[in-house]
């Protein structure tokens, strides 16, 4: 009997900025501080493939409107893909980010009740030691660090209800700019000082 493959294997990290207070209700399934959350989920793949596809080195990014609750879902997104990838790559990350492919982002990708587009731009990902930077042209900025312990390590959370990584510990972090600029779809936000995650994945499904 032939082992089974994965559909897709993928390992990388994440940036997230929103508009609630540090640390997010979101995660532990409490309502958000403003009872709406403005957020982004930024995964940035350092290795992996999605049936057979490499797609190492991409970027995508879902800017999302939360109405209320996160557990409650009825987001609405918009996905952004790096102009560098080519169409298989794109079609590949959409068709895991959507939940087409099953496993740990589908549960995640159901939260979401309309994909309002999907965009191609450059998408301009920095990470280091956990602190990190993105920018999409005109359309999104940010940038955060995390919280550390006495020793300088950065500060989890382990074991939530909720996590855009599920499997995962998250880094509880601070951005200190988070600006989104997409007044077509009304998302149009700024904040300072607000709620940021960061981690390390690994999606398998």
């Amino acid at each position: 009997m032939s082992a089974t493959t994965n559909t897709y294997e993928l390992e990388g990290q994440l940036l997230e900025a929103c508009s609630c207070n540090t640390p997010c209700p979101c995660w532990i399934g409490e309502d958000p501080d403003n009872g709406s959350c403005k957020s982004f989920l930024a995964y940035h793949f350092d290795r992996g493939h999605v049936r057979g596809i490499d797609v190492a080195g991409q970027t995508l990014v879902k800017i999302v409107d939360i109405p209320g609750n996160v557990l409650a879902g009825n987001w609405r997104a918009v996905i952004y893909l790096d102009e560098k990838s080519s169409p298989e790559q794109r079609k590949a990350l959409l068709d895991v980010i959507t939940g087409e492919l099953g496993g740990p982002l589908a549960d995640l990708a159901k939260l979401v009740s309309e994909n309002l587009d999907v965009r191609v731009a450059p998408i301009d990902y920095q990470i280091h030691e956990a602190q990190g930077t993105i920018k999409i042209e005109d359309v999104l900025s940010a940038q955060m660090a995390p919280y550390r312990s006495a020793d300088g390590k950065p500060t989890k959370l382990v074991d939530s209800i909720f996590s855009t990584i599920p499997g995962s510990p998250a880094y509880v972090a601070k951005a200190s700019h988070h600006h989104v600029n997409l007044p077509e779809f009304d998302f149009v936000w700024q904040y300072s000082g607000k709620n940021a995650i960061q981690g390390a994945f690994r999606f398998e499904g």
